[in-house]
């Protein structure tokens, strides 16, 4: 059965979307149907569906790598204790390391240790790449060539951002690294952090 109108296409895609293991572009969704509805229609629907989803204990979003459904903020603590696994741990040098390539990137791991003023451990760049937070971009044009650094559309995801205009200020930042010093932040879902050695 072909979808004739504009409420069966936006069936379709509220079907797909939620069953969905990874945001979806525009684009990407276009192609769901043999006949393309064309963007403005399906952008209109999205549209209509976060609508439609407001007030309920998940919501349609758009994110830097497309649309999804995500459970609400203020429903994640419930989630949580579902979980049988506890969070990993992630480090100071490690929330350091990821918020010095956030605001600052493309950044190099020497003008990471230039901020940070101590060496960064191999182990913490391959913390934040191994998440998919961060990775190479490029390589500057000096002695060495080092490797540049900057975020991903996964940490932008992963935060529920669609840019990097919409992370939160740098007082927000250390109030958070102050929260560091007195105990490690948890990650949902993150692989193991591993400190600076």
């Amino acid at each position: 059965m072909l979808p004739t109108t504009p409420e069966e296409y936006k069936r379709i895609l509220e079907t797909v979307l939620l069953a969905a293991p990874s945001p979806l572009t525009v684009a990407r969704l276009c192609q769901l149907f043999d006949a393309d509805p064309g963007a403005d229609l399906v952008r209109r629907l999205l549209d209509e569906l976060r609508r439609e989803w407001n007030g309920r204990g998940v919501e349609l979003v758009q994110l830097a790598s497309g649309w999804r459904f995500q459970t609400r903020t203020e429903f994640q603590l419930y989630l949580e204790r579902l979980k049988e696994e506890r969070p990993p741990k992630y480090s100071r040098a490690v929330i350091e390391t990821l918020a010095i390539v956030a605001y600052r990137q493309p950044v190099t791991r020497g003008d990471i240790e230039d901020i940070r003023g101590v060496a960064v451990s191999p182990n913490v760049i391959k913390t934040l790449e191994s998440r998919g937070w961060i990775d190479t971009v490029g390589h500057r044009d000096t002695p060495g060539r080092p490797a540049l650094f900057a975020t991903t559309k996964r940490f932008l995801d992963d935060l529920g951002l669609r840019t990097l205009t919409e992370l939160p200020a740098l007082t927000e930042i250390e109030r958070i690294m102050d929260l560091v010093d007195t105990k490690e932040i948890s990650a949902p879902d993150a692989p193991s952090a591993e400190e600076d050695s």
